[in-house]
Parts: structure tokens; sequence; C-alpha cells
């Protein structure tokens, strides 16, 4: 049922799905409390309060424009999204190390798998939705030519590890909360966040090189631009310190379009089974 109601929206131009996604995100914002103050509270705290109204119908539109991300023929989406500096990306696959594309929730992430996917395999870890009747929606969605899903879990990290090893690219989005055993707190815009390791360990195994994207989302329906850049942060030996870098080079990232990030995402929850980033240390 679900799965033919998207469809059935991504026959509407992206125009008007993404002006009843702004209108919804203000609903949401208005009657939501809990969604208010998570918003309010991230941007605050980030200091781009000014984008409040703005980080309102932008989430909205995240949304609402899914449909036809998912839904849409292949290049009929395609066709909205041009990609800027895609040098930088191939640059980096002809070193012959694979490449990690590390994307946060920021402007229309939905998109870019499927441009890189277009140009060459990509294999993106995901993880399953907890609710049953979102799973082939979301699964069915996502897996498009090219575009290999690797479930957030042992076997889908030994699958992105085999694509490296191949020289392949894979997808990951960093500022995603992991589970327990899984991340480290570091700092994100002023506040611990539970933060994945993944990404270096990654790159420390394979030398595969970190890569940065996002897609900006244009006004009136007219698309979206796909921009890459190189992480210029180091990397040393200690967990945290990697994943500090990773936080810092995505938040350098967000200040490109501030408005645009899914400010309304709980970065900073804690995970079931870890301590709180604040929890008095133990010991003999």
């Amino acid at each position: 049922m679900l799965v033919t109601f998207f469809r059935l929206l991504s026959h509407l131009p992206l125009s008007v799905l993404q002006a009843l996604g702004a209108l919804t995100g203000q609903l949401v914002y208005r009657f939501s409390a809990g969604y208010r103050t998570r918003l309010n509270g991230n941007l605050q705290r980030a200091g781009y309060a000014e984008h409040l109204p703005a980080a309102i119908r932008e989430s909205g539109k995240n949304i609402v424009e899914l449909p036809f991300i998912w839904c849409a023929p292949q290049d009929k989406v395609l066709a909205k999204a041009t990609i800027e500096n895609w040098h930088i990306a191939q640059a980096a696959l002809d070193q012959g190390r694979g490449v990690i594309f590390l994307t946060p929730h920021l402007g229309c992430f939905e998109i870019i798998a499927q441009a890189i996917a277009a140009r060459l395999p990509l294999t993106a870890l995901y993880r399953p939705p907890r609710k049953s009747m979102l799973k082939p929606l979301i699964e069915g969605a996502r897996q498009r030519h090219n575009l290999i899903l690797a479930p957030a879990n042992l076997r889908g990290v030994r699958t992105l590890l085999k694509a490296l090893k191949a020289g392949g690219a894979i997808g990951l989005l960093p500022d995603q909360v992991p589970q327990n055993g899984e991340g480290v707190w570091a700092d994100f815009f002023g506040r611990k966040a539970y933060t994945m390791t993944l990404p270096a360990k990654l790159h420390k195994m394979t030398g595969a090189p970190l890569l940065l994207s996002y897609a900006e989302r244009l006004p009136q329906g007219r698309g979206y631009v796909i921009r890459f850049s190189t992480f210029e942060g180091f990397l040393d030996d200690d967990p945290q310190q990697q994943a500090q870098a990773i936080n810092t080079a995505m938040e350098q990232l967000i200040a490109r379009s501030p408005a645009q990030y899914l400010w309304s995402y709980n970065r900073y929850k804690t995970p079931e089974g870890v301590l709180p980033a604040d929890a008095p240390e133990t010991g003999l």
C-alpha cells in the first residue's frame, strides 16, 4: 500500500512535491513540540538560528521529495542532478585503492548514491528500517542500477571492505548514530555526539581516500547540484581523534548550506548500552 502511494506521488512534478514538503515542515514544526524543540536546539547550538524558517521548510522538502527520488524512473531523477567536481572523485578512483564517499544528512543526500552509481558500481551502507512495512519501500527504492546495499552489521562491513579491496567505491553517512561498540564520543557543533569509527577504520585498512559529497537543493524544484571535495583532515591511530576530524569536516561541509542540514535528526542520542558522554569514569 505504501509503495503504491509513493509511486503515485512520484508522478507529481518535483516543484509540487517540494512545495508540499515546505508546507508539511511548517505544520509539523507547529504541532510537534518534540520536533520543534530538537530542531531549535540543534540550530542554536550550531550558531545557525537565523536559518530557522528556511530549515523548517527544507526539512519538510527532504521527506516529501522522497517519492520522486525513490520511485520515479532513474533517468528522470538523474536529469534533475548536476554534478560538479567529478574530476576529484575520478582522480581518487584512478589510484586503484577504492574510494570512501562521506555524505552527511545535508540537502538531498538520497540522490547522491544514484548519481554515483550512474557512473560506477557503489556499495552503500544502510540501516534496515525497524518497521517491517517500510522495508519493501526503502530497500526496493534504494537498490537501483549499480547500487548495492550493505546492511549496518558485520556482514555489511565485510561487503564494504571487499568492495574497497577490489578498487570500488562505497558510501557512508558519517553523522548517522552508530550502535553500541561502533562509535566514540566526539564534539559535533559544541556537543558530544556518538560518532561512527567505521570510515577511518576502512581507510586505515585499505588506504582508500575519503571524499566528501553533498547535494544542494535548488529552489522551485529546479533540481540539485552534487558537489565533491577532498577530505583535508589528518587521521592518526586514535579512534576519538579520527571521529573528531571527520565531525569537523562534516561541520565545514554543512556550513556551505546550513539551512539544508537535517537539524531535526536526533544526532545526540545515546544508543542502547552506551554510557552517556558525561558519565563519570570508574576505576579501581
